[in-house]
Formats: structure tokens, sequence, C-alpha cells
């Protein structure tokens, strides 16, 4: 059976003390669900999950934590049954003003008793209770750490200048630090970290460009400021806990085990995702990450208070 990827998401925010969700309706089936819709060709879930998000309710937002993902039969176009796979995110809203559209009539703001019985279909109370979980564990209100290993770059064979920091990103890697840009920013990422070698800046470059905001080059980041004190790379992923704002970090193969490997460390396990956040670090660390991989981290609190309590892994 054929698979439509969809995405989407539970934007939500607190009134008076109270938590509340927002709700889409669509007169075309008159229902009430979330804002959600299909991937475009080569896009990637998280990058449509924000998307239709603007498209159907005029918000502008950043994606928090995972949600379980829903999958249903529907009628393809071509009359066979298809798989619908929807994955969502919860998300803060952030921005965004203007009309509805998209087949959108209405949004309303419910609070999560309200919006559970509200909502059309029984698939959409897992996401809905799985987000009143987090916020009864303390663990709705996340940020973002991102780590990439950088993209494909000139091979070593190949590069005949003796200074390696210098090698650059072949044709592939470009496109790869291009397809970043949207990835970053659907998760609001604010502060960009990485080792100064060409091929690890040029692959934040186009998203520094785009958010207009530094790129910071730090020495111990880099494969041979790592050779040199091992302490250093940790150092300024310790720095980044500290300030507990949405930020990427960008190095190279061997320097990202160990930081991965201190993420396990601040793992909550209590957390509905936090095994398997668990386990998906150690296989990154274990693979030293893909060439190009965006590995996202949703942390709660900050310095010693840090907690990991769900990743996810975006492969080019």
């Amino acid at each position: 059976m054929p698979v439509i990827p969809a995405a989407g998401t539970l934007p939500w925010r607190r009134r008076a003390d109270r938590l509340e969700v927002a709700l889409v309706h669509r007169p075309k089936y008159d229902d009430w669900a979330w804002a959600k819709g299909k991937l475009d060709p080569g896009e990637d879930w998280a990058v449509a999950a924000a998307r239709e998000t603007h498209e159907e309710t005029a918000l502008e937002v950043r994606l928090g934590r995972p949600l379980p993902c829903s999958t249903y039969t529907v009628l393809g176009k071509d009359g066979e049954p298809a798989a619908k796979e929807v994955r969502y995110w919860t998300a803060r809203v952030t921005g965004g003003t203007g009309k509805l559209a998209n087949e959108i009539d209405e949004v309303r703001w419910l609070d999560v008793v309200a919006a559970h019985d509200l909502l059309d279909y029984a698939r959409d109370r897992d996401q809905l209770r799985a987000l009143v979980r987090a916020d009864a564990a303390g663990a709705l209100d996340t940020w973002p750490l991102a780590l990439v290993r950088h993209a494909k770059a000139v091979p070593r064979g190949q590069w005949k200048e003796p200074d390696d920091q210098r090698r650059p990103l072949d044709r592939a890697g470009r496109a790869r630090a291009d397809a970043i840009v949207p990835l970053l920013a659907a998760y609001g990422v604010r502060r960009l970290v990485s080792s100064p070698s060409v091929r690890c800046a040029d692959t934040i470059a186009p998203y520094a460009a785009w958010l207009g905001q530094p790129l910071r080059l730090r020495d111990g980041l880099s494969e041979e400021g790592y050779e040199a004190d091992p302490t250093r790379a940790p150092h300024h992923l310790s720095r980044l806990l500290e300030r507990g704002t949405p930020a990427v970090l960008c190095s190279h193969g061997p320097v990202l085990p160990g930081l991965l490997e201190h993420l396990v460390g601040l793992v909550d396990h209590g957390s509905d995702d936090g095994p398997g956040a668990a386990k998906q670090l150690a296989e990154a660390a274990e693979e030293k990450m893909v060439k190009g991989e965006v590995l996202v981290a949703h942390l709660v609190g900050r310095g010693a208070d840090a907690r990991v309590v769900a990743v996810e892994r975006h492969l080019p």
C-alpha cells in the first residue's frame, strides 16, 4: 500500500494558568482537527509541519518535541487505498497575522478538555494526550539543541593544499547546506556555533545569512583542536546548555561522539520519549552521525538542570 506523508502541529499556549491548544475547522468536511498537510516533494517532515501550520492558521510557530504519529487508510488519487502517515510536533507561536487560507475557515483556541471533546477523530486525541502528559511532567516547554555533522566535502585525497581546514564542501554538500536552512528555521534556532573548518562553517553559513545572525567559530570543535585538547569541545557544548536557548553546533565525525555521549547522560528516562532518545543518541554516537545530518535534542531546563526529553534525527 502506498504511503502519503503529511505533517502538522499542536500549537499550545497558557492563558491564566490554563493550557490551551489550537484546532482548525475545515468547512469542506465540517470537522475539527489539527493543522496539517502533505509534504512537498523532497521536503523534510519538520519543515512541512511548520509550513502547513502557517498556511492553515496564519501562525508562525517554533517546533517543540515530537508527538505520536497517526496512520490511517485513505482513498488515493488512483482510486486505490493508501496509508496516510501524519507526523506531529508541539509548537509555540512566535508570530504571524493574516487571512486564513488552505480550506480553513476558523482557528479556535480551547482548553485541553474542550479540545478533546471537539476533535472529530479519535486518532487526533493521541497527540493531545501526549501533550498533556508532557505538560504534567514539566517537559512541554522545551528548547532545541541541534548537532550537525558537516555536509559532504571535497575528498581529502583530492585536496592538494596542506591546510585541511580549508577543504570546502562539494556540490552535494552545498545543496545540503541550503536544505538545512528551512529545517533549522522550523525549530527557531538562534545561536550558531561551528568548527572554523570551511566544510563546517559553510554548512551553517546559508542559515546564518538567512537569519542575519553571526556564526561563532570555535577552534575546540575542529578535528585539530579536539585532537590537541579533547576537553574544549564539551566545554562549548556546556556553554550552550547553560544558555538554554535554541542553538546549533556543527562539527566533525571524530568530535561528535563525545558530545552525543554527554547528552546521553542528560536523558530524562522518565519522559515518554526518554528510552528512545537515549537509544538514538547512542546510535548516532556509534555512527559518528551521517554527513549533513541534523540531530535535534529537545531539552528542558538549562545548565546543571538541563535534561533531554526527546531526540530526532534528520538525515540528508
